[in-house]
């Protein structure tokens, strides 16, 4: 089929105005991950039946399709004809074109989470230390306790010994319960940078408190200094709020411009057709299961962060977030709003009938075309580790250059 096209310059106008827009990757993950613009989504033409609905809520929204010359724009096109999609446009020149343009390309996943996680330690000098240091503290017996913002199964696939299973969003409602004494230093850890900066300004943000510390470059700084990890550990955090963390939770997000509405207003966002608008329940999976708003899909606030870009391809779109118990949207929308998302928090609405059931699951593509992270699994060389740290070293350098993130870190 003939699919109308954009120029480059177009789609990048589009982006500085906050103007709809999905600009969609139609190539394979793994060769997505090798270079992209900074706000593409990552939607193989192979998996635009399985995806598209879930992740691309409005049916006339702009979508611009790209690939590097595979001829996949069509094919994508077409499927999303069959689903209903009616405003659907190739990047003129596809990847090359954005390129002769003179526009960045960014490397790896999650490109523009990662690239904002480094924005806020350059920005709040978000303090860290290395696994050397942490290693000593743990051998001497210091007055410290490592908090793993990963998902669980990251988490019980590898660990820093001693480490409790926090994920991101759930610091602040947890990490009073695993550090209740004052004088305990806090070190959050990830895979790699980005939660365990997130993690650590999170509980900063909040007004923790305890000294906190991320661990600079997360298991993969551990493992290049030579340190053990434990495998197959399932400590848990339990739920015990930092001191004033529900309030101070509120207050950050109202900082960082993330407005506050009940159901009726929710019903006016939904009501309004010509906009698209994504609807996240950031608990546990465990919680969601038990009882959920109808019409929230399942996020944890920490992944919702950090892979953004999958959950809401959708540039200029709003987000709702739901949270029973308020500090995880509230934490979560603080960090989507700097990111440049209009965000709201819902309050109430789960004292009325709930929906019960397992969040919905999009199946996992062929592993043989799935980008490798360098962050995952036991069996990473050392050599790919290092050259991931390199290159989220030079993400700001990079935002500057490519000037369209809209990033504000409060």
């Amino acid at each position: 089929m003939t699919v109308p096209s954009v120029s480059p310059s177009q789609v990048r106008t589009a982006l500085l105005l906050r103007e709809e827009i999905a600009l969609l990757d139609v190539r394979h993950e793994a060769v997505f991950a090798a270079g992209h613009p900074l706000f593409a989504a990552n939607m193989a033409a192979d998996r635009i039946t399985l995806e598209a609905e879930a992740r691309l809520p409005r049916k006339d929204v702009l979508i611009v399709l790209y690939d590097d010359g595979a001829g996949l724009v069509a094919v994508a096109a077409e499927h999303l004809k069959d689903l209903g999609y009616g405003n659907v446009r190739q990047l003129d020149g596809g990847l090359q074109g954005w390129k002769k343009a003179g526009y960045e390309l960014f490397q790896d996943v999650n490109s523009y989470a990662k690239a904002f996680g480094e924005l806020v330690e350059h920005r709040r000098h978000t303090p860290s230390l290395a696994a050397e240091e942490v290693s000593a503290l743990i051998a001497s017996g210091a007055n410290i306790q490592i908090l793993d913002v990963r998902r669980f199964d990251e988490y019980a696939t590898m660990n820093i010994p001693g480490s409790i299973s926090v994920p991101g969003a759930e610091l602040v409602l947890r990490a009073g319960r695993a550090a209740p004494e004052p004088e305990t230093t806090i070190i959050v850890n990830c895979a790699g940078r980005t939660r365990s900066i997130i993690g650590t300004q999170s509980l900063i943000n909040a007004g923790v408190t305890n000294k906190v510390r991320a661990l600079r470059n997360g298991t993969i700084g551990w493992t290049l200094a030579k340190q053990n990890l434990e495998h197959g550990s399932n400590r848990r955090g339990e739920i015990g709020a930092i001191a004033h963390g529900v309030a101070n939770a509120r207050d950050v997000s109202y900082r960082a411009g993330v407005r506050h509405i009940g159901l009726a207003e929710m019903a006016a966002l939904q009501a309004q057709a010509d906009r698209t608008l994504y609807r996240f329940d950031v608990r546990s999976e465990e919680e969601y299961a038990a009882g959920h708003l109808a019409g929230f899909r399942h996020y944890a606030g920490g992944q919702l962060v950090q892979e953004i870009d999958m959950a809401a391809p959708v540039r200029g779109a709003r987000i709702v977030l739901t949270d029973n118990r308020s500090v995880r949207a509230d934490m979560t929308a603080s960090w989507l709003a700097q990111m440049g998302w209009e965000t709201y928090v819902l309050e109430g609405g789960y004292d009325r009938a709930l929906e019960i059931g397992p969040p919905q699951v999009i199946p996992k593509p062929d592993p043989s075309h799935r980008y490798r992270r360098p962050y995952e699994g036991t069996d990473v060389k050392e050599s790919a580790m290092q050259a991931y740290l390199d290159w989220e070293y030079g993400l700001v350098e990079q935002l500057r250059r490519d000037a369209t993130h809209g990033f504000v870190v409060i």
